[in-house]
């Protein structure tokens, strides 16, 4: 298998390494995907568009890579991550995002979150709910976009999710063609990655 592998080397430890806290209840901005459209243009005519970072992280169970997400309600599914303040660097915003949805709130110091390289870019040409891996040709205002990092997990850490929220670890063989329950942009993870080399360290 080895020499098969290709590509830069992305080191992911077994799931058991990490240990899972709470903290207190982060509510969400929006009840409804009405709601956050109706909400993201109010943002677009005071700040332009929005611009959004996400967080790929992976552990390993059954040599297998997992990304953590994070679930709201029964069904609902997203990476953590999230807006931009106008202005704000990326990986930097990343790691405040990062934070604000996994460091135990007793931190003194936040987790030094080694970001990675951008692996995807999606856009959302109009406000609706359909977001693309380009900017439709026709579209010379687009109203948001998502860039999606690698992010470096250390040996071992330990993470405290709010309380109205859950972590999972949702293994890539279920999110590959899985848009119907993922959504495009989550179930398109697994070819993202494909490019690495996913070193599974027990």
């Amino acid at each position: 298998m080895s020499n098969l592998l290709h590509g830069p080397v992305l080191n992911v430890h077994a799931l058991s390494n990490y240990s899972f806290g709470t903290k207190d209840v982060k509510m969400e901005k929006d009840t409804s995907v009405a709601d956050r459209l109706a909400r993201m243009k109010q943002n677009y005519m005071k700040e332009g568009m929005r611009k959004c970072v996400e967080g790929i992280l992976l552990v390993q169970e059954h040599n297998h890579p997992h990304v953590l997400m994070l679930q709201i309600g029964n069904t609902f599914c997203k990476l953590p991550g999230g807006r931009l303040k106008p202005g704000e660097d990326e990986i930097e915003g990343l790691k405040r995002k990062l934070s604000s949805k996994l460091a135990p709130a007793s931190a003194s110091v936040p987790p030094d979150w080694q970001i990675g390289e951008c692996v995807a870019v999606w856009w959302r040409p109009n406000f609706e709910t359909l977001m693309y891996p380009y900017c439709p040709p026709h579209i010379t205002k687009p109203k948001e976009c998502k860039k999606m990092f690698v992010v470096h997990l250390a040996e071992r850490q330990h993470f405290a999710v709010p309380k109205n929220y859950k972590l999972l670890a949702v293994p890539l063989f279920e999110l590959y063609d899985n848009v119907q329950r993922y959504g495009p942009v989550i179930s398109s993870i697994p070819q993202q990655l494909s490019r690495f080399a996913i070193n599974s360290i027990n």
